[in-house]
């Protein structure tokens, strides 16, 4: 059988002869600037409805009006771009990106279909220079041209830094959490979408859940959501960490980052899982989640390292004093991780080798390797999860699609997410129908980040599209070659305008999102 969906297998024998249909208003039947008329396509609207054939035209920035098939449309002055059978969709949300778009390129996300990306994550948020207040950043990016749209969270680590916090303070005072909830609350009302935690790492691997209480009751005063990597994302301590996330977001709204469980097993575990965030969610409780398709993470190594080896701590004097200690627990942590085969480095001069490959090359056993690499001396993939269990997480309802890439990121993650999403979910193995897929990746991040206008194809809505057949998207980078670009994608358009197109960025037609 072949593994190309045909038109009628995707749509699943549901085609609508009428669709949302509507007149093409009169103000639109005269000239119209910067008109784009997409005639005959296969309209996925983000919803989750089942595809049907429709003609879409947008007018500015905005989808103009959806006309029905057979609808005569005529726009003087409109490009009409023939739909030929292919997708319409609405831009992909990447609920879960790195990177800093004043020095860096999006165009490889661009050609995976992404036209929002939301930074801040895991607790480090970007910043202008030594300026650590999230406003001065989101100025420069006002001004600044973009690949496409930005929306930000407001971060804890670099809050606690803003306002003086030493990084390994377990308690600040009571005037340091003032600050520290004044400078939130600024950075909320500036237009962050909320707040992100970073609990895995220095310096929220310090913080205790009083002071991220503190800050999730700020962050409800706006109707933002707080997204975290979390404490641990262990099979055994998962339920915990979810707990203490639900614990010190409420009353705003929890989300968890890059959902996934590190040495768990099969798809009934992972069903467990799911049912104990079902429970949360029958209590009233808000919750959602993202994930990628991949059985990697990818992380600093010192994820591998003990707290007390962890920056601030004299590394030196740890090495010289504790070297024994921190050899038998790296040993026995990396062991754990499925060995030193499983840890794909990325950072020169070792980036493409694994841990045991590069210990094999110094001559060093790898525990050795790793005191002499230090808690940051690198990153690297991470080969920690099971294929069958994520992939159960990953169809769930309630999980939207990320990345958890950025530009540069030697993992295909930053590359493939959505092409693979696409090209193995929906079409070659069809785990998930084309309009689902579509859901996940476009109006429920926008219902997560609460942005009314993006994720859906209406009128009214934003012009952040797609065109494509799905039979032809590739998902091409590996973890060998992680900076291959996916293809398959012919059109991507931003705020109306084409900004990929014909394998390249053709225009920077971005913007900085702002919570409203």
């Amino acid at each position: 059988m072949s593994q190309r969906l045909t038109r009628r297998q995707l749509v699943g024998g549901a085609l609508a002869a009428g669709g949302v249909a509507a007149a093409l208003p009169e103000r639109a039947a005269g000239q119209t600037a910067g008109a784009t008329l997409f005639h005959d396509v296969l309209l996925v609207d983000g919803t989750g409805a089942a595809p049907r054939r429709a003609s879409v035209l947008v007018s500015g920035e905005r989808i103009a009006a959806i006309t029905a098939p057979g609808t005569r449309t005529t726009v003087k002055g409109a490009r009409v771009i023939a739909g030929d059978g292919r997708v319409l969709a609405p831009g992909f949300i990447d609920t879960h990106s790195h990177g800093d778009p004043l020095d860096q390129s999006y165009e490889s996300f661009l050609a995976m279909g992404v036209t929002t990306i939301v930074l801040g994550q895991d607790g480090s948020g970007p910043r202008l220079g030594k300026d650590l207040d999230l406003r001065s950043w989101m100025a420069a990016v006002d001004r600044a041209r973009l690949d496409c749209n930005v929306a930000t969270l407001a971060s804890h680590g670099t809050l606690r830094r803003a306002v003086g916090i030493p990084d390994a303070v377990r308690r600040p005072d009571g005037a340091a959490l003032a600050r520290m909830a004044k400078q939130l609350e600024a950075e909320l009302r500036a237009g962050a979408f909320g707040l992100s935690y970073g609990l895995e790492y220095v310096p929220g691997i310090y913080s205790e859940t009083a002071e991220l209480t503190n800050l999730g009751k700020v962050v409800a005063g706006t109707g933002g959501v707080v997204m975290s990597h979390m404490r641990s994302e262990n099979d055994e301590e998962i339920n915990a960490s979810i707990d203490e996330l639900i614990a010190s977001s409420l009353p705003a709204r929890p989300h968890i980052s890059h959902l996934k469980l590190v040495f768990g097993k099969g798809e009934e575990r992972a069903r467990s899982l799911l049912e104990f965030l079902a429970a949360k969610r029958r209590q009233g409780i808000d919750l959602t989640a993202d994930a990628y398709p991949y059985t990697a993470g990818y992380t600093g190594v010192a994820i591998l390292f003990p707290e007390w080896a962890l920056p601030p701590t004299d590394y030196a004097g740890v090495v010289a004093n504790r070297r024994q200690e921190l050899r038998d627990y790296l040993e026995k942590r990396m062991i754990r991780r499925g060995g030193p085969e499983a840890l794909l480095l990325g950072t020169a001069p070792y980036a493409g080798k694994t841990v045991a490959q590069a210990a094999q090359e110094a001559g060093l056993h790898f525990a050795d390797f790793l005191i002499k690499l230090g808690p940051e001396g690198g990153s690297g993939a991470h080969f920690t999860m099971d294929k069958a269990l994520q992939d159960v997480l990953l169809l769930d309802p309630f999980v939207a699609i990320s990345t958890d890439g950025g530009p540069g990121m030697r993992h295909p993650r930053a590359t493939g997410t959505y092409a693979k999403l696409i090209e193995e979910y929906v079409v070659r193995d069809r785990k998930l129908p084309i309009e689902e897929a579509v859901r996940k990746a476009t109006s429920l991040p926008a219902h997560v980040l609460r942005l009314p206008d993006r994720g859906v194809i209406r009128p009214g809505a934003r012009a952040d599209l797609l065109l494509f057949d799905p039979g032809k998207i590739r998902a091409r980078s590996t973890f060998l070659d992680p900076f291959a670009r996916a293809e398959g994608f012919d059109l991507v358009m931003v705020n109306g305008r084409p900004a990929f197109e014909g394998g390249k960025r053709v225009a920077r037609p971005g913007r900085l999102l702002r919570a409203r």
